[in-house]
């Protein structure tokens, strides 16, 4: 298979080109520097090229997922689109059913999603579901922060069995990084508590959530996993939580990055980016954080935006699900994995009358405007929890375009303009800071820039074809053209294949299941895995036989190799 892209502008971040018109060839599923005179040929006549974007933090997959689907049987009803000769049935807004997740993902020019969090033990489940997500490449990343034997060998201090049962834990789920919610509060959430800080005190295990955070750091580079530690940080939610966030921040000064990436990604930084004493005083404090990351290395983030309209929270922080419950009079579920972490699920709306979650769209906004670097902060709305993903090109124009916040500024309570700072910010973002921010950057903070978010030789062959002419279109001012165009891709093509043209399916491919295979020494694992046949034994409703997950979930795996490098973690 080769195919030859002519005459698009193209925006590749990683390899300096910023809208020149630059041919792209693309032979085997891979970018090349030439292909024969029998390629197939698109022209893209001057129309924006970028590499498939590239989505580092979403829930797509698992079993809070489908606890979504069942909670909203009114957002299963939209969205219904019935099978045709070529895609399955799509249903669903919020929580979309798998196949609506791939065909969405790629009709925006999307071709590759990671899970943002799944238990081991639930993890089997995830991968049923990731395999039946069409076209686009995937992965998911494990929850370590309120493990049992984490949190063991945290108190022990023994970082050799706490890298040997990541890995092993990144093995049994087929897992790609490492994943902590609100470290420590999943087992507090056991008792009807939660942490309210880096120093409280878990019971029963004697550690804190900074012991856990700076551990797993520690343990993530000993390990030299692609990705870094994947944060969601205590307090999420609560007025004044931009406290906690920044002394979390300063965790990520005592470790050492093993590899050409940060040692920390705090997701969906918009939620924590809160000041006020309460909900009545509520404001924005992202300009705190954004000054914070001007002046910190080895620290990335990603926005969480808030899309006004219905959302779905979902996530393993369940003390605060259970909070939010009460706070909006909503449904709740509740999730409950043992020795590992809780869950819970809170179908919300979000108003532009309400003052807080005004100032929580803005926040998200106010980071990725104030944030000199781009590549320090990625374009995510949280998927559903700020928003469905579907809403990105919604994201992009606000980013692009100081106008349209003005005008969404207008439809906002009096009070917004003194409870944030986004009135006052004049800065707007370019095609090639987009394409940082949903492209090179997803693919370096995941550590698969080598492959993804490019588009020279040896990248994927996944590109994105937008209905635009960067060079006869004023963002600023024609907004309404870009949030058009970036919510319906010309084309996509997904490792050298198209996969949508116009906006419409036309193949659809079955895309890989990225995991992390890591190693540590033999020795190592034989003495954590006592512990672990332990638990087993004695805490464990299942057996371990039935635990692990098998070769036959994962038809189209793709291994990323992780050794063992000697990097100084004191």
């Amino acid at each position: 298979m080769e195919l030859l892209i002519k005459n698009g502008a193209v925006f590749d971040p990683k390899n300096g080109i910023a809208g020149d018109k630059t041919d792209i060839s693309i032979k085997d599923g891979k970018i090349v520097d030439k292909v024969s005179t029998k390629a197939s040929v698109i022209d893209a006549g001057g129309r924006l090229v970028m590499p498939g974007g590239v989505d580092a933090h979403s829930h797509i997959a698992g079993a809070k997922v489908n606890v979504g689907r069942i909670m909203r049987p009114e957002d299963t009803r939209s969205g219904i689109k019935p099978r045709t000769k070529l895609t399955r049935p799509c249903t669903g807004y919020t929580v979309p059913n798998v196949y609506a997740m791939g065909y969405r993902y790629a009709q925006m020019g999307y071709t590759t999603v990671f899970e943002a969090a799944q238990a081991i033990m639930k993890a089997r489940h995830t991968h049923e579901e990731l395999e039946e997500i069409p076209i686009i490449d995937k992965g998911a990343l494990t929850l370590f922060g309120s493990n049992w034997p984490t949190m063991d060998f945290v108190r022990e201090k023994d970082m050799d069995k706490l890298a040997a049962y990541v890995a092993w834990g990144l093995l049994a789920s087929r897992g790609f990084g490492v994943k902590v919610v609100n470290p420590g509060g999943g087992e507090m959430w056991g008792y009807g508590k939660n942490v309210s800080g880096l120093d409280d005190v878990v019971p029963n295990f004697d550690v804190t959530p900074r012991d856990i955070i700076i551990s797993l750091m520690k343990v993530n580079e000993m390990l030299g996993l692609p990705h870094s530690l994947h944060l969601h940080c205590n307090n999420l939610g609560k007025p004044g939580n931009y406290r906690t966030t920044l002394a979390t921040l300063e965790l990520a000064k005592q470790v050492k990055p093993s590899k050409d990436r940060q040692v920390m990604h705090v997701t969906h930084i918009a939620f924590n980016a809160m000041g006020g004493t309460n909900w009545m005083d509520f404001e924005s404090k992202a300009d705190e954080i954004a000054n914070f990351l001007n002046n910190s290395e080895n620290i990335t983030t990603d926005m969480g935006q808030v899309i006004f309209g219905s959302a779905t929270s979902m996530t393993a922080d369940g003390p605060w699900q259970y909070t939010l419950s009460k706070l909006v009079h909503g449904k709740w579920s509740n999730g409950d994995v043992e020795l590992e972490d809780a869950s819970g699920v809170v179908p919300v709306t979000y108003y532009r009358q309400a003052i807080s979650h005004a100032a929580m769209w803005a926040s998200g906004l106010e980071l990725a405007l104030l944030t000199k670097d781009p590549y320090k902060v990625l374009l995510t709305t949280d998927h559903p929890n700020g928003g469905p993903f579907v809403n990105y090109s919604e994201v992009i124009a606000l980013l692009m375009s100081s106008k349209k916040r003005q005008e969404e500024i207008k439809t906002l309570p009096p009070v917004f303009n003194e409870r944030t700072k986004l009135p006052g910010i004049n800065r707007e973002l370019d095609f090639n800071e987009i394409a940082i921010m949903t492209r090179a950057g997803s693919s370096k903070v995941l550590g698969l820039l080598e492959t993804k978010g490019h588009l020279g030789a040896g990248a994927d062959g996944d590109v994105a074809i937008y209905d635009i002419k960067p060079d006869q279109i004023d963002p600023s001012v024609e907004h309404v053209k870009i949030k058009s165009a970036f919510s319906s891709a010309a084309y996509t093509i997904k490792g050298g294949e198209v996969v949508v043209k116009d906006g419409q399916i036309t193949a659809t491919p079955m895309g890989r299941t990225f995991w992390v295979d890591a190693s540590v020494p033999g020795e190592h694992t034989e003495v954590m895995m006592k512990d672990i046949r332990n638990k087993f034994k004695n805490y464990y409703s299942i057996g371990l036989a039935n635990y692990m997950v098998q070769d036959a979930y994962l038809t189209h795996p793709k291994v990323v190799k992780a050794g063992v490098v000697p990097v100084e973690v004191s």
